[in-house]
């Protein structure tokens, strides 16, 4: 029973937003740790994730049941019924947003709910299954938690903030059409207009370089304006240029599912990495004059 209602959460997903929120937590607070908030944030922002997860279940209960990779998903099995489906997750939310609230800023609550709404509202209920564009808008939604856990200890977006979206939103467009290409029979069978069913899988490896590439640029930025080390430098350049290497071994591939596969495998291990960098490379940092700053009243 107790299964069932966490694997309707997508506890992967939940694990792999943890890793970023302590990243752009650890970031923001360089040192100076505040755990009581450090583990409100997490749990706060766990909270909504799931929430937004259920609702995607639920909202996707009919294409699921098309795909291999879904068809023994909780809902498509029956196993909870659609209305216990939406309390459940209407419970999560408010209860994730009521502790960010109270524990954290008004700053992070938006982030916090910008990310919900682009994820329930705009992806799952229409851009998913309407538009090629879905993946981008998307993407912005699974850059959202780094955000929150670093506006949570600085109560302002300034120029690390945007820069820890820009590097999670670039990240989640390889990450995405790797999955994609290696999962590409059942997005067309569930008629999922994906870049690589509406453009072609060459189109597709086009796009997943030129956002690697863009990855890359926005990683190293992070230590150029003054919020990480040279350590942490080390580690994106290496980790993005073997992802980049990675990448362009695609072209001459003979098997893109298995190419596709092993890119998504590394995108994992590359944004864990660096999250992970960020988290601990703050020695060498000394509070950067930032280039845009918004502080919440």
């Amino acid at each position: 029973m107790i299964k069932k209602y966490l694997l309707v959460t997508k506890p992967g997903i939940i694990f792999g937003n943890m890793i970023s929120v302590i990243g752009g937590f650890l970031l923001a607070s360089q040192g100076n740790v505040d755990f009581s908030l450090l583990f409100a944030t997490i749990i706060g922002v766990s909270l909504v994730v799931a929430s937004g997860c259920v609702f995607n279940n639920y909202i996707d209960r009919d294409i699921d049941c098309l795909m291999e990779r879904t068809k023994n998903r909780v809902l498509v099995q029956g196993l909870i019924s659609p209305a216990i489906t939406i309390l459940y997750a209407c419970l999560l939310g408010m209860a994730g947003f009521v502790l960010l609230y109270v524990y954290t800023n008004l700053l992070a609550v938006e982030f916090a709910l910008l990310g919900f709404v682009v994820y329930v509202g705009l992806y799952s209920l229409y851009l998913k299954r309407k538009s090629v564009y879905g993946t981008l808008v998307g993407s912005l939604s699974g850059a959202a938690p780094p955000v929150i856990g670093y506006c949570a200890v600085s109560n302002q977006f300034d120029t690390g903030a945007l820069i820890l979206l820009v590097i999670f939103s670039l990240w989640q467009m390889p990450h995405s059409y790797a999955i994609a290409i290696f999962r590409y029979k059942d997005y067309l069978a569930a008629s999922i207009p994906v870049l690589p069913v509406k453009r072609g899988i060459s189109v597709t490896k086009n796009h997943i370089t030129l956002y690697i590439i863009g990855f890359i640029v926005a990683t190293l930025m992070l230590t150029i304006s003054g919020y990480a080390g040279y350590s942490y430098l080390f580690v994106a350049a290496v980790v993005g240029f073997g992802w980049l290497i990675m990448a362009l071994t695609g072209y001459k591939t003979t098997d893109n599912k298995i190419w596709a596969r092993k890119l998504f495998i590394f995108s994992i291990v590359a944004i864990t990495t660096l999250s992970i960098m960020m988290s601990v490379d703050y020695s060498q940092v000394a509070a950067p004059e930032s280039l845009i700053t918004f502080v919440w009243p």
